[in-house]
C-alpha cells in the first residue's frame, strides 16, 4: 500500500467555548494509531486541523502525500469527542468526501462514526471501526495490502468493522479489548507540529502543556456516562512505559505542564505509588492536571499525587444534592467531596469541579444545593454542563422516547437538554452564565482579601479585576432567576 494519511475532525475554532478557554492538545489517539501502523511497516502522515480555521488545508495534504488510504481517527481520549458535536461531524464528513473523490479508500474511527456509521459510509467511507481501533486498523490494512486495489477484500472475519456489502450494512463481531497496553508503541509525536501548539499556549497562557494517557476505560457505573469504546473495563500502561514517554516529551519538547487525560487517573494504588516513587527518584516531576474521583482522595493517594507533580485535580462532583448523585449511580457522597477538597487543598493541589445541571430528578432545590456546595467549598475552577443523553447509556435509554429531532449539540456550549425536562434551554444557559459569574466574582473577592496581605501579587490582582468584571453578569442572571428578590439576595450573598 502507498502512504496512509491520518486526520481527525476536531477543530478548536469550531467550538466557541473551547476556543475561548484556549487549551488545545494534539490528537493523542490519532497519533497512537499512526504509530501502530508505522510499527507494522506502513508509511504514515498526519493532517492535524486542530488549530486551523477550517479543513481547507486537507486538499493540500492529499496532494502532498497522495495516500492510498485516509484514516479519519478521532481522539477518543478527548472527552469532547464523546459528545459527537455537530460541527465536528461536518468537518470529518467533508474530509471523507474529499478523500473519496480523490480516489483514496477511507476508514473512519470515533464515537460519532460508531453511533452513526451509515452517515460516514454514505459520505464515501469504505469502513467504520467500532470499538478500540488500533488492532482492527492493523488487520484491515494488512488485508487491503494483500488484495488488488480494484478487488473488495474479505473483511467479514475482522472484528470491529461496519461496511456495506451488496448494498447492505454489515457489522462484524466486537473486538476483545487489549489488556496489555504496553504492546502499543509510544504515540508518533514526530508527526505533530508541536511548535505550533507551543506558540498558541504561550500566547494564551504563558506556558505550554502536552497530553499523556496512562489508562483506558473506567470501571464506575455512572448511568449518564458513555463508554462506547472501553465499557466498564480499566486497563493500565506500566509505570515504566508512561515514564519513558514523559522522559521523551521532556527531552524533545520541554513542556511546562502535562494533562493526564485518563477518565480516572491513578485509580489503583499499586500503580500510583510506584509511579510517584519513580517520577520523584528520576527528577521527572512535571506539574500536571488530572481527572479523578472524590472517594479515591485518601491521604496516601493525595500524597502520591503531589509527589508525582499533580498541580490540579478535577473531581466529577456533578451535584450538591445527594438525591441527584444517587439517581445518577455516581457512587460518591457529599462527605467524600468535602474530604477530598480538604486533603487536596492541604497538599497545595488546585481543585476543579465538574458540575452537571438538568438531570431528570433535579429540581430547583437541588440546583440551589449545588450552588451552596460551590460557595461552601470554593474550588479553584468549575466546569458546567447540562445532562446530555449519550447513546449506549442507561440515561439515554431512559429518555430516548422523549428525544426530539435534535440528537447532538452543535457546540459544547449549546446546553440544550435535547428532551423535555424541568426547565428550558434558555433557563440552563442563564443558569450556567450566572453560576459561572457568581463563582468568578466570589473568587475575585477572595483574591482582593489576599491582596490586602500581598499588595504586589500581580497575578492575584489580575484575577481579582477579571472576576469583578463578572459582577454585572451575576446580577443580571439573578434578576432573571429571582426577579422578586434580586436586591435582597445579591446583597446577602456578597456579604
Amino acid at each position: 500500500m502507498g502512504s496512509v494519511l491520518f486526520s481527525h475532525g476536531h477543530l478548536l475554532r469550531f467550538d466557541r467555548k473551547q476556543h475561548a478557554i484556549g487549551k488545545p492538545y494534539p490528537p493523542l489517539a490519532t497519533i497512537t494509531a499512526a504509530a501502530y501502523l508505522r510499527a507494522r511497516g506502513q508509511t504514515v502522515a498526519l493532517f492535524d486541523p486542530m488549530l486551523d480555521d477550517d479543513v481547507g488545508g486537507f486538499a493540500a495534504a492529499l496532494h502532498r502525500t497522495k495516500p492510498a488510504l485516509v484514516v479519519i481517527y478521532d481522539d477518543v481520549f478527548n472527552w469532547f469527542t464523546k459528545m459527537c458535536l455537530g460541527r465536528m461531524r461536518e468537518a470529518a464528513l467533508a474530509m471523507t468526501r474529499q478523500a473519496h473523490a480523490a480516489g483514496a479508500r477511507v476508514v473512519v474511527s470515533g464515537h460519532d462514526a460508531a453511533d452513526a456509521p451509515e452517515v460516514y459510509l454514505a459520505a464515501g467511507a469504505s469502513y467504520v471501526i467500532v470499538g478500540e481501533g488500533e488492532l482492527t486498523l492493523g488487520e484491515l490494512v494488512a488485508r487491503l495490502d494483500a488484495t488488488a486495489a480494484e478487488t473488495p477484500p474479505k473483511v467479514d472475519d475482522i472484528p470491529g468493522l461496519v461496511f456495506r456489502q451488496m448494498g447492505m450494512l454489515r457489522k462484524t463481531g466486537a473486538r476483545p479489548l487489549l489488556k496489555d497496553l504496553d504492546l502499543l508503541p509510544l504515540p508518533a509525536w514526530d508527526l505533530v507540529d508541536v511548535e505550533r501548539y507551543r506558540a498558541f499556549w504561550k500566547r494564551r497562557h504563558g506556558y505550554f502543556s502536552l497530553n499523556v494517557v496512562t489508562t483506558r476505560g473506567c470501571p464506575y457505573l455512572c448511568n449518564w456516562c458513555a463508554k462506547p469504546v472501553y465499557g466498564n473495563t480499566y486497563h493500565t500502561r506500566s509505570p515504566d512505559q508512561v515514564i519513558a514517554e514523559i522522559r521523551l516529551l521532556r527531552e524533545r519538547y520541554a513542556p511546562d505542564h502535562l494533562w493526564f487525560c485518563d477518565d480516572i487517573f491513578g485509580l489503583k494504588a499499586r500503580w500510583l505509588f510506584p509511579f510517584a516513587d519513580r517520577i520523584e527518584a528520576e527528577g521527572l516531576a512535571t506539574p500536571f492536571l488530572c481527572q479523578t474521583r472524590a472517594d479515591l482522595m485518601t491521604d496516601e493517594n493525595v500524597r502520591a499525587l503531589r509527589r508525582a507533580g499533580c498541580a490540579e485535580a478535577w473531581l466529577g462532583v456533578e451535584s450538591g444534592s445527594q438525591a441527584v448523585l444517587d439517581a445518577m449511580d455516581k457512587g460518591i457522597t457529599l462527605e467524600n467531596v468535602r474530604g477530598a477538597v480538604a486533603r487536596l487543598r492541604a497538599a497545595g493541589i488546585r481543585i476543579g469541579f465538574f458540575l452537571q445541571f438538568g438531570y431528570p430528578e433535579e429540581g430547583w432545590r437541588d440546583i440551589e444545593l449545588t450552588r451552596r456546595l460551590v460557595r461552601e467549598l470554593a474550588p479553584d475552577e468549575i466546569g458546567i454542563s447540562v445532562s446530555y443523553p449519550l447513546p449506549g447509556t442507561k440515561f439515554h435509554e431512559r429518555v430516548r422516547g422523549r428525544l426530539g429531532e435534535k440528537r447532538n449539540w452543535t457546540e459544547s456550549d449549546d446546553l440544550d437538554p435535547l428532551f423535555p425536562g424541568t426547565f428550558s434551554r434558555e433557563f440552563y444557559q442563564t443558569l450556567s452564565r450566572t453560576v459561572h459569574a457568581e463563582f468568578r466574582t466570589r473568587r475575585a473577592l477572595r483574591a482582593l482579601r489576599t491582596l490586602a496581605a500581598q499588595p504586589f501579587a500581580g497575578e492575584v490582582r489580575l484575577q481579582a479585576l477579571a472576576g469583578l468584571s463578572e459582577l454585572p453578569v451575576w446580577i443580571a442572571g439573578q434578576a432573571r432567576l429571582f426577579p422578586q428578590t434580586i436586591v435582597t439576595k445579591i446583597g446577602k450573598e456578597l456579604l
